[in-house]
């Protein structure tokens, strides 16, 4: 496929393409938050486990790297939680010593009980992301998600937060998410979505696109147990139509090539991972065959 004809195939699919001057990467998909038509790029960054480190300089220099490639690769999404252990500080810290903090699209949750353990919360991530708007708050796990929206609705009109959401992790989660949905305005939800977990698509990323709602995707490796099925194995030669030349980039391409889905957020420490991340959400994304084509392989592995 050509440049041109690759800037076609994302024009027809509704993305935009932005040039980068992240060398490894020569275009970015940026994908519309439904509710404002603000562009975000496809690929961002979680912070589970892997920014929850102490303040010694060998756990967060590759932090640093990696925040640094996330800029310069064209991304911005870094998304955390009170939940992450220390993940928050080591953001804030991090993103303000390199003077990358305005430019990154932050995104935290609220994770307790009760309206005023939820608002004193809430104001610790705002010290601890050194941030005086946060970009995206979203309900962690569902935990007293109808007290926490009411805190959020109000935040959003004073304009301390861009915009409100929920998460969660499970499938058997996804009915409660679809209420959610069906019942209350929020701009986003977060949820496990990937080859080998793709309950989603049978109603919640139908509904996500029909009332607006974008969707931020956790857990796309399925926490690793991905690459542990495709150890050893090469990549088909067939994905390289797909400018596809990791497994990374394998799985990264078929949740991106769901046209609800806004933006996948792996975790990682390492910046030689997050480059290769970057790319899974460059170049063209399987139709809907070739979809098909991806799983049929996955379950012959």
């Amino acid at each position: 496929m050509t440049r041109r004809e690759h800037l076609q195939y994302l024009s027809a699919l509704g993305l935009t393409p932005i040039v980068s001057s992240f060398t490894q990467v020569d275009t970015v998909i940026k994908r519309k938050i439904p509710s404002t038509n603000e562009s975000l790029p496809a690929i961002g960054l979680g912070t589970w486990q892997t920014f929850d480190v102490s303040e010694s300089e060998d756990q967060r220099n590759p932090l640093k790297a990696v925040l640094k490639e996330l800029v310069k690769g064209g991304a911005s999404v870094v998304d955390s939680s009170p939940m992450y252990g220390r993940s928050e500080k080591v953001v804030g810290d991090l993103s303000l010593e390199l003077g990358l903090n305005d430019k990154l699209f932050i995104a935290t949750k609220v994770w307790t009980n009760g309206k005023e353990d939820g608002i004193r919360q809430m104001n610790e991530s705002f010290s601890l992301l050194k941030r005086k708007q946060i970009d995206l708050m979203q309900v962690h796990n569902l935990v007293d998600w109808e007290v926490h929206l009411k805190t959020l609705r109000q935040w959003k009109e004073e304009s301390k937060i861009r915009y409100i959401g929920i998460t969660h992790y499970t499938a058997g989660a996804l009915p409660a998410i679809e209420k959610i949905i069906r019942d209350n305005p929020i701009d986003f939800i977060q949820l496990n979505y990937s080859i080998a977990s793709r309950e989603p698509e049978n109603r919640i990323l139908p509904l996500a696109q029909e009332r607006k709602v974008a969707v931020l995707v956790n857990q796309p490796f399925e926490e690793g147990v991905l690459f542990q099925r495709v150890k050893g194995k090469e990549l088909p030669s067939w994905t390289s139509e797909m400018y596809c030349s990791s497994w990374a980039q394998f799985f990264l391409k078929f949740i991106l090539s769901h046209p609800a889905i806004t933006c996948v957020i792996p975790g990682t420490s390492k910046p030689h991972h997050l480059i290769d991340n970057l790319k899974g959400g460059v170049g063209a994304l399987p139709d809907a065959q070739t979809r098909q084509k991806m799983i049929s392989l996955m379950n012959s592995i």
